[in-house]
């Protein structure tokens, strides 16, 4: 006898053109004249493509660089209530997503990066950071410990991987962070 498998339901767009509009529209009203941003830099949507059921990519924005997840098949996201965290496995470690929500885009999963974007001179560096944060995501030499991926996502057996310690070689927590 074979099981029953209910079809997928239908893969929704990939998102980097309705995050960059969004953004661009948030940057020219909400965030207009906020001394937080960098003048030199743009929004920009960076490396998007398809992760496990959902859509995985950076987000750049003058105020701030986060990697973004959102989904791709509305049955299979892993909801988290707004503001609420929730750890994913990668190849370089867990990593903290923070639940968000847009009236526009709905819902995402956001983990920081960088804010504010001071350290960024232009954009072609920003844009740089974020396709070298994408690859070592996925580099399980970037592991903390060198440790093997586990097998199934399952909760973390420890702390999760900091945002410099990831871009910059470090441990769990970074040597300003607790």
């Amino acid at each position: 006898m074979s099981e029953i498998v209910a079809p997928a339901g239908p893969l929704l767009p990939a998102p980097a053109k309705a995050l960059q509009a969004r953004f661009e529209h948030i940057r020219g009203q909400q965030m207009a004249d906020l001394p937080m941003l960098n003048p030199a830099l743009r929004v920009e949507a960076v490396g998007f493509r398809p992760w496990s059921a959902h859509w995985l990519g950076v987000l750049v924005t003058p105020w701030f660089m986060n990697l973004m997840l959102l989904p791709r098949r509305r049955e299979q996201w892993p909801g988290v209530a707004e503001r609420e965290s929730r750890h994913h496995v990668f190849p370089a470690g867990v990593f903290e997503f923070i639940g968000g929500h847009d009236a526009v885009l709905d819902e995402y999963q956001a983990c920081s990066l960088f804010s504010p974007m001071f350290g960024f001179s232009d954009h072609a560096a920003a844009h740089n950071t974020a396709v070298a944060a994408l690859a070592a995501l996925f580099d399980a030499a970037n592991r903390p410990g060198g440790d093997a991926p586990p097998q199934a996502p399952a909760a973390p057996a420890g702390p999760a991987l900091s945002k410099r310690g990831f871009l910059f070689g470090g441990t769990a927590r970074g040597p300003h962070e607790t």
